[in-house]
């Protein structure tokens, strides 16, 4: 009787062995590169995952941290990747120049970007840039930039009329150093890192992209095109948006508890508790409660900010199928 029992658990536990193997098997791998590196910026894809959201989609998620020399664009086309993070002037600049990336989804509803300035150059307005050197970040980055200063009627090729525009890494080491007069921060990143480093906000002027009129959407989620005609995948990428947006409500209700499971995650150590929590507190204003849908009106303002570029705008025509709902309408 004891062998049959030993004999008959030693089977359940095959048995469970073989069904645990077998329903790990079934996960849906998918891979997300980030547009940046680990930090509170993706705080809902980090926590959507150590919740657990991916996993009850029935899905494995890896998720690849970017850097300053990793082009999302460049990443998916390469085949690195499933979908990426990558800003909406990055991506429709990519796809004119024949990368077919499509905007499957639009957590981040409004945008972070400003340039930031010392008040001792005497900036108050947009006009007073002329004359000055003002901090510019590249790989992508820079479109809504040019796209602003043309709109202005502001050359970005120097002159007493014109800006000088310094390639910024990076960092805010330009403005600390006082090699440029304003430069390129997000209010959730780099504006803070000026502040911390003894430059008090009373000593500064922000001009945010968002209250200038010319913000562009920041943070989607891209796919390329010809992936949307394959309807697993379509159904695997709606499984993804809805555990990612399910991580993006958590974040904004446990903001803390966010920060601590993207520390968790940050491999290189280079991250810290107070500048995390801070961080993800500032994000989920950006993303506001979003559902994932992108906002069609927010998308025709990027757009139409990005063909206002003058002799040099950063799209030459309007985008065409460039956005799609078939994700999103599985929501």
């Amino acid at each position: 009787m004891a062998k049959f029992a030993v004999k008959a658990l030693a089977a359940a536990t095959m048995l469970a062995g073989v069904l645990s193997a077998g329903a790990a098997s079934a996960a849906d791998q998918l891979t997300l590169q980030l547009k940046w590196v680990t930090q509170g910026q993706f705080a809902g894809y980090y926590v959507a995952k150590d919740k657990g959201f991916y996993e009850a989609e029935g899905l494995d998620v890896t998720i690849k941290p970017g850097g300053p020399d990793i082009a999302p664009p460049q990443v998916i086309a390469g085949g690195g990747a499933d979908v990426v993070v990558d800003w909406m002037p990055s991506a429709l600049a990519s796809r004119e120049k024949g990368v077919p990336l499509v905007n499957i989804a639009q957590p981040f509803k409004k945008s972070g970007m400003m340039l930031t300035c010392r008040k001792e150059t005497g900036i108050k307005a947009p006009a007073d840039f002329k004359g000055k050197t003002l901090g510019v970040w590249f790989f992508g980055n820079e479109y809504p930039f040019l796209s602003w200063m043309s709109q202005l009627g502001i050359p970005t090729s120097g002159g007493a009329d014109g800006v000088t525009v310094l390639k910024q890494g990076f960092n805010v080491d330009p403005l600390l150093q006082k090699q440029a007069d304003c430069i390129s921060t997000m209010t959730y990143n780099e504006y803070w890192q000026v502040i911390d480093a003894g430059i008090p906000a009373d000593d500064l002027v922000v001009f945010k992209y968002e209250d200038q009129g010319v913000a562009t959407l920041e943070d989607g989620l891209y796919v390329l095109e010809d992936s949307l005609k394959d309807a697993k995948m379509v159904d695997k990428y709606a499984r993804f948006v809805r555990a990612s947006m399910k991580g993006w409500a958590y974040a904004a209700a446990n903001p803390d508890e966010a920060a601590e499971i993207v520390l968790e995650n940050d491999a290189s150590g280079a991250q810290t508790e107070k500048h995390q929590k801070r961080m993800v507190g500032e994000i989920v204003k950006l993303v506001d409660g979003s559902d994932g849908k992108l906002d069609k009106a927010a998308y025709e303002r990027t757009v139409k900010s990005l063909l206002s570029g003058g002799s040099d705008p950063v799209i030459s025509k309007e985008p065409t199928g460039a956005t799609t709902t078939v994700v999103t309408d599985k929501l």
